[in-house]
């Protein structure tokens, strides 16, 4: 098993900046997606952010447009942690923020039904 354990959410004045993480434990291996997801109240979940890399090698990075030049996926390998890097933030990204993990690599990145391992979930509040 996989644990995925989230941090950095919290209340923000629009153009502020936030940064999330979320800590992997148990097995895990040197292939690895991992991926950001967000829900908006009334909203559906939609895809943020993904990474994939092997050992130390990101070769695969992608952004829904809406964060796209504002938003920085990245990871620390050596501390098991996927980053969520936010700047310029605005009111709309008020969302429950998971992150979320599988051992695989071969299926689109957005889709969050592939993922097999799932953080707790972070509120980010963004105020006008």
């Amino acid at each position: 098993q996989v644990q995925l354990v989230q941090s950095g959410g919290g209340l923000v004045q629009a153009g502020g900046s936030l940064r999330l993480s979320c800590v992997a434990s148990g097995r895990t291996f040197n292939t690895y997606t991992m991926g950001w997801f967000r829900q908006a109240p009334g909203k559906e979940r939609e895809f943020v952010a993904a990474i994939r890399w092997s050992g130390g090698f990101v070769y695969y990075q992608d952004y829904a447009t809406s964060v796209r030049g504002r938003f920085t996926i990245s990871r620390d390998n050596a501390k098991n942690t996927l980053y969520l890097q936010m700047n310029s933030l605005k009111p709309e990204d008020t969302a429950v923020y998971y992150c979320a993990a599988d051992l695989d690599r071969y299926f689109t990145s957005s889709d969050q039904s592939k993922y097999s391992y799932w953080g707790q979930g972070t509120q980010v509040t963004v105020s006008s």
